[in-house]
């Protein structure tokens, strides 16, 4: 618990009062952002804002756990090292792509082909490793069986090991590729994927806290959770949202920084790997229910679009822009409105989420 408290407020601490330094030394490298001419007018103003804030979520998401675990005397588990992997991973390829795009001076950096396989490279690496380091109980940091509040009776291994870990590589690159994407598509607004990433990986202290106090420790006692590092979930998880916290405070409106797809991918990584190492991977569609539904506009539009214009000759959209933050932009919402509007969906998306895993745990659902 502890380790909990102090690796969170470390990390709140390191991005809340280093922020300022490292807006100054985005500035010196002309890290600014870039702005597309076709979007809402008030996002011009914008341009030059300095970007790749990503940076100072994952130093303060890292240093924070590491710190929080050396102050309490414990060694770091494998299952939270994976989460960080995960995490700097694609905080990586979000960095190469936001550099191209700085020094370009355009809104495409890295080819979709090229994230997609690095995406992928990262995913592959993480779910071959999550599969080893068993523990005395012979738990290891992800399972086979697809998971919703704890593993279902559908293991992926049923076809024998060489097709499962395929079959689990896939899986997980789907869980990281829509989450890292969906927490991207989401960055649009000042403070917007910030806050809602604070609910969503928040909902993972919560379990695992919650699967620590009813972790099958001793005995196969009824409804006890088959976890590995269940605390050390939390501890990771505090870790990052307390990052979250302190750079929210002045990626807010008007923003002094922005995170950039740096963050945006290292965030949904984060998430990702929390919901597989913590066998709620299914639940990961309600916790990040605002992600969703985002992501979910910019299919419907693309998609009507085309539809519409292999029909007709002339492509229609259902929004006035897509994601759908902006099309509520163009409505005369005003940003900060929109922002506080998303944040309560997607709170009471985790609420749900986290009301249901307590639910299934009480009822058996």
């Amino acid at each position: 618990m502890r380790a909990l408290i102090a690796g969170g407020g470390i990390a709140l601490l390191i991005t809340l009062l280093t922020t300022p330094a490292w807006i100054w030394l985005f500035r010196k490298l002309n890290w600014g952002q870039f702005v597309r001419d076709d979007g809402p007018e008030t996002h011009h103003t914008k341009r030059g804002t300095p970007t790749m804030g990503g940076l100072v979520i994952i130093a303060g998401s890292v240093i924070g756990y590491f710190a929080g675990k050396l102050l309490n005397g414990e060694t770091p588990s494998v299952t939270a090292l994976l989460v960080l992997f995960m995490m700097v991973g694609l905080g990586l390829v979000g960095f190469i792509d936001d550099l191209l795009k700085v020094r370009n001076q355009r809104s495409l950096g890295l080819t979709g082909w090229t994230k997609i396989a690095l995406q992928g490279l990262v995913a592959a690496a993480f779910a071959v490793l999550a599969l080893q380091f068993p523990n005395a109980r012979g738990l290891t940091p992800a399972s086979t069986s697809i998971s919703l509040f704890r593993d279902l009776p559908i293991d992926l291994f049923i076809w024998g090991s060489a097709i499962g870990t395929v079959l689990f590589i896939a899986w997980t690159y789907l869980l990281v590729a829509s989450a890292s994407n969906g927490v991207n598509i989401a960055d649009g607004l000042d403070g917007l994927a910030t806050g809602a990433s604070i609910f969503a990986i928040g909902a993972y202290v919560v379990i695992g806290f919650w699967q620590f106090n009813q972790a099958c420790a001793t005995a196969l006692e009824p409804n006890c959770y088959q976890v590995r590092d269940p605390l050390d979930i939390a501890v990771v998880a505090a870790a990052i949202v307390g990052a979250c916290i302190g750079f929210l405070w002045w990626n807010t409106s008007p923003a002094q920084l922005f995170m950039g797809d740096t963050g945006s991918l290292a965030l949904g990584g984060a998430l990702a790997a929390l919901a597989i190492v913590s066998r709620t991977e299914l639940l990961l569609i309600l916790i990040g229910g605002l992600f969703v539904i985002v992501t979910g506009s910019v299919v419907l539009q693309r998609g009507y679009f085309k539809l519409t214009k292999w029909r007709t000759g002339t492509g229609k959209r259902i929004f006035l822009m897509s994601p759908l933050h902006h099309h509520f932009e163009l409505k005369g919402w005003q940003e900060i409105t929109v922002v506080v509007r998303f944040w309560i969906i997607g709170g009471l998306s985790v609420a749900a989420g986290v009301g249901l895993f307590y639910a299934e745990w009480i009822y058996g659902l």
